[in-house]
């Protein structure tokens, strides 16, 4: 039985099919459903929409691992300028990180997950996991998980903390301060890495989906274990372990800007940032250039991830959309999806750039299954309005 939805927003001329494919999963497939789904295509904002009650295009929403995307931009920016360089020993920038064994660890290997220091042997505490300088300060001292650069897993709570100490030791300001200054307020983004006090009023904490009776049964047939590359990377095996539901509804976690999980954003702020990052946004230049957005696109690890358990394809630092989830995007697509559901990428073979929120978390995990359709629908959308000569 479907159900009356009443979808808000705008869409551009020639994506009216986007609106209605939005209206449909929402009406046949998502109970209880509240989120936003933007895009640009060449700068220009083409998709605007949301639903939901006391919703708007204005509310923000806890991203996950979407906020990885920020901290890769900022990354790219200083590879850009010349102060990182991808194949240099992360060492050289932070002598501590060679403990262990990881001297020969190049800062591309890092962001491309192959370091093995996904975790801690001993959790980190919910004040920690807060503060991206304590996370990197543990992981320089921890014994790799596999032998660097041998394999790759998804270093899931630690990967910004870890690129944000090399951005600190090369400028001597923080990942979030630099990702302030060069791209979130240049552009008036609600894309934030530490949300401010007057904005917690826009935010909408996070609420689980209860999974179905068949998916429930999966669960109770497989136990959580503690010391499994998943459970050490998610911070399971801590004193305190992780609610990874509920991650963004801790004022501390948004407060402080977790690189690796800790963003605040709406679905406008997602598309913007990648906008901005990839084509140009509001006038302005693409942050980028096609040289830097080519390197950052190659595919550095493909294949089985050991974290995960599951086939994954990472470019440098930003996930290879194309490759491991929607293979009809332009080659080099770079983006990074949030375990609750949200997306976001850029692909600059259309113009396009997409962002997705959804408040309730999407079981099992990962881009929410309505993104496929979303997605193709937008792309296709796109990619005939390229043919026509306009956006």
């Amino acid at each position: 039985m479907t159900r009356e939805i009443r979808v808000q927003g705008t869409v551009a001329d020639g994506y009216e099919a986007v609106r209605e494919e939005f209206t449909a999963v929402l009406a046949n497939e998502l109970p209880e459903y509240e989120g936003q789904l933007a895009a640009h295509v060449r700068g220009r904002r083409v998709v605007d929409l949301w639903v939901g009650p006391d919703v708007t295009g204005e509310s923000l929403y806890g991203v996950f691992s979407s906020t990885k995307g920020a901290a890769h931009l900022v990354v790219a920016l200083l590879v850009q300028d010349g102060v990182l360089d991808l194949d240099r020993v992360v060492a050289a920038y932070w002598p501590e990180f060679a403990a262990e064994g990881k001297g020969a660890v190049t800062l591309r290997e890092l962001l491309a997950h192959r370091a093995g220091v996904a975790g801690p042997d001993v959790g980190f505490s919910p004040e920690e996991l807060a503060d991206d300088r304590a996370i990197a300060a543990r992981l320089a001292a921890q014994r790799p998980w596999w032998r660097p650069g041998s394999a790759f897993g998804y270093h899931a709570f630690s990967i910004g903390a870890l690129a944000g100490e090399v951005v600190f030791r090369a400028t001597g300001r923080t990942l979030r301060e630099v990702y302030e200054e060069r791209v979130r307020a240049p552009y008036g983004l609600d894309f934030f890495l530490g949300l401010p006090e007057e904005h917690e009023k826009r935010f909408r904490s996070v609420q689980p989906m209860a999974p179905t009776p068949e998916q429930a049964a999966l669960l109770d047939a497989e136990p959580a274990q503690p010391h499994t590359f998943n459970a050490l990377a998610f911070n399971r095996h801590a004193a305190e372990p992780t609610d990874l539901e509920a991650a963004p509804n801790s004022r501390l976690l948004r407060a402080e800007g977790n690189a690796s999980i800790g963003g605040v954003a709406s679905a406008r702020g997602l598309a913007g940032m990648y906008a901005a990052a990839v084509t140009g946004l509001g006038g302005r230049e693409a942050l980028l250039t096609p040289d830097t957005i080519a390197a950052f696109g190659q595919v550095q690890s493909v294949g089985h991830d050991l974290v995960a358990g599951a086939f994954k394809a990472f470019a440098v630092g930003f996930q290879a959309t194309s490759v491991a989830v929607y293979p009809f995007l332009g080659a080099g697509t770079i983006g990074h999806s949030g375990v609750a559901g949200s997306q976001a990428f850029a692909d600059p073979r259309s113009g396009l750039a997409y962002g997705y929120t959804r408040r309730r978390f999407a079981y099992p995990g990962g881009p929410a299954f309505e993104n496929e359709r979303l997605v193709r629908a937008i792309h296709e959308a796109a990619i005939a309005a390229g043919r026509a000569g306009h956006a």
